[in-house]
């Protein structure tokens, strides 16, 4: 029994000094991991200071007006230009849409174009581009007392410098009563012979007598 006492006690003290000395180890280690860090300085003091710096800080800051932004706005546009630039667009568009609406009045032709002798009446109705051709849509009407007949191998067609062109007709009468009725038809001249030409002239006379001077000059074609 003795022995065992002993040997109990003795295996006691041992585990208590390990553990002591376990303990005395473990400390150190965490000490010395734990060496460069220190506790935040939560002191009234040095929070009160921070504050008033922040103060400080915002009492800096200056807020503008929303009225006299506005106000700024407003001014900037109407005496910076953008207002006198967007005029200045607009008239130099209003002046360039009457220079081409000038333009287009100056080289449109109005029709019909007439002309008349001793009651009848030649008249151009249109101008226009069919295929390769250039076709002028034309009537013929006779206010006289007489039928006139017309041989169309006797139709003249110039262009402004004077060069006569060959052109077949369609549709018109050899022969026109003095009922007053129209008789419309078609010119035809081939694209190829007007180069590059800008009016045409034509002249028409009856048949076999040629007493009669139908003539339309000035016929734009451009």
């Amino acid at each position: 029994m003795n022995s065992s006492i002993y040997l109990t006690l003795g295996l006691l003290a041992l585990m208590f000094g390990a553990g002591l000395s376990s303990a005395s180890w473990g400390f150190k280690l965490g000490r010395e991991a734990l060496k460069g860090i220190t506790q935040p300085d939560t002191r009234p003091t040095n929070n009160l200071t921070g504050a008033q710096g922040n103060l400080n800080r915002r009492e800096e800051l200056v807020f503008l007006k929303e009225g006299k932004i506005i106000s700024n706005v407003k001014n900037i546009i109407i005496n910076g230009g953008v207002v006198e630039e967007n005029t200045a667009k607009e008239d130099s568009q209003d002046k360039l849409g009457k220079t081409k609406s000038n333009q287009t009045t100056q080289t449109k032709q109005t029709f019909p174009i007439i002309s008349s002798d001793a009651g009848v009446v030649l008249e151009v109705n249109n101008v226009r581009r069919w295929g390769n051709s250039l076709v002028l849509d034309v009537n013929l009407k006779n206010q006289g007392d007489r039928a006139v007949r017309f041989l169309y191998s006797f139709l003249n067609i110039t262009d402004e410098q004077g060069r006569l062109l060959s052109a077949s007709t369609e549709d018109l009468p050899g022969e026109l009563p003095p009922n007053t009725r129209r008789y419309y038809g078609i010119i035809t001249i081939p694209v190829t012979l007007l180069n590059n030409a800008k009016e045409l002239s034509l002249e028409l006379t009856d048949y076999p007598d040629q007493k009669l001077n139908l003539k339309i000059s000035k016929i734009k074609i451009d």
